[in-house]
Parts: C-alpha cells; structure tokens; sequence
C-alpha cells in the first residue's frame, strides 16, 4: 500500500520524459529512494528524536504535489540529460519526504517482539520486496497520463494528502491534531488548496501561452 504513492511520484515527475529516460528515471529514482528509505530505517530511532522532521517532510511534499501538477508539459528547449536528471532528483527528494511517514509505519510492523537485528532483516526484506510494485506501478501511471491527463491533479491530490498527513502525524502537534475534525478539516484544507493553486496557475499559464502565440509575427 505505502508502494502507492512512490509510484504515483515517479510518474509525475517522469512524464515529460521520452520513453528510453523514463525508464532510466524510474529504475535510478527507484534506486536512490529505496537506498534512502533504507539508511533512514536503520537510522529511525535517531530520526524519531528530531523535532518537526516529519512535519517538515509532510511541507516539502506539498510544494513538491504543486510543482509536479504544474509541471511544464513540453521540455524541447531542455537537453534530455538534464531532463532525466531533473526527474531523478525530484523523484529522490519526494520519496525522503514521503519514506519518513513509511518508514515509521514499516519499522513498527517489522518490530512486534523481534530482536533488533531480525527487525532490521524484516524492514529491508519488505522494501525490496516492495521495488516491483514501485516500477511497475510507476510505469502504468506514466501510461495512464498520456491517456488520460486528468489523472495528474488525482496524483497531485493524493500526494498533497499524504503530506498533510504526514504533518499531522507530528508528534509536536499532537495538542493541536487531538481530534478527528481537526485533522481531517486540516487535510482537506491543504488538498483543496494545492489543487486550486495548481489549476489556477495552469490556466494563467495557458493565457500566457494563448496571448503569446497571438502576438508572435508568425501567427497568421
């Protein structure tokens, strides 16, 4: 389930690409996240005492949900290296983002009255075990958007989700979060939000697409 929104991520931010990056994006945006998500659950205990670092994380991936709904639709002026690497790195960032809210939720599956080290064993088993699903995922969801480009304001909204959900999840704001009408008033506000910001600034930036092409001396 947590595989989801990796995928819904990868997909977003390798759209644009032609089809031989996108599969060089997902396989290596795959990799460094799952290398991240790794280091970051050997490291959860430690992790766990840094106040804020999921609210933080959940506010990086908002900007992160808008960015991706915005995204350019046509990259012909953009070397394609650049292109794959711009999409790896997005792909890595968001996935530290989103892995501080996964990895809390593997680590405390994998530890029910196991020793540390078969916990450890259990939490890297089930992220590799998980790869497929992301690759996989992630390619049908690049395919899906080329069909169908609506589905990117879903992935964008599901992604603004799990980002309030993550800033929720802080335990510093456990007072302020303490009750379900909160939270939830709290999550749809920021989804609603992210989606108006983005189809507001899509439509500005069609207006300014469309009074281009009418001013441009080629125009007939």
């Amino acid at each position: 389930m947590l595989a989801g929104d990796n995928a819904i991520v990868i997909g977003l931010a390798a759209r644009n690409l032609p089809k031989k990056s996108q599969k060089k994006a997902i396989l290596w945006g795959t990799a460094g996240a799952v290398i991240i998500r790794v280091i970051a659950t050997l490291l959860i205990v430690y992790l766990l005492k840094i106040p804020f670092l999921l609210a933080v994380g959940g506010v990086v991936l908002v900007w992160i949900a808008y960015k991706l709904l915005v995204q350019e639709e046509s990259h012909e002026h953009v070397e394609a290296g650049s292109n794959l690497w711009s999409a790896i790195r997005t792909i890595v960032i968001a996935d530290a983002a989103m892995g501080l809210d996964n990895v809390i939720a593997v680590a405390g599956a994998a530890s029910g009255g196991s020793s540390s080290d078969h916990s450890t064993l259990l939490v890297i088993l089930g992220l590799l075990i998980s790869i497929p699903i992301v690759v996989w995922g992630s390619t049908i969801f690049v395919n899906l958007i080329k069909r169908f480009p609506w589905i990117i304001y879903i992935g964008s909204a599901i992604l603004a989700y799990t980002a309030a959900k993550m800033i929720t999840h802080e335990k510093k704001f456990e007072e302020l979060f303490d009750n379900d009408a909160t939270n939830w008033t709290f999550i749809i506000v920021i989804v609603i939000a992210v989606m108006a910001l983005g189809i507001w600034s899509n439509a500005a930036k069609n207006r300014k697409n469309e009074a281009r092409k009418l001013n441009s001396p080629n125009t007939p």
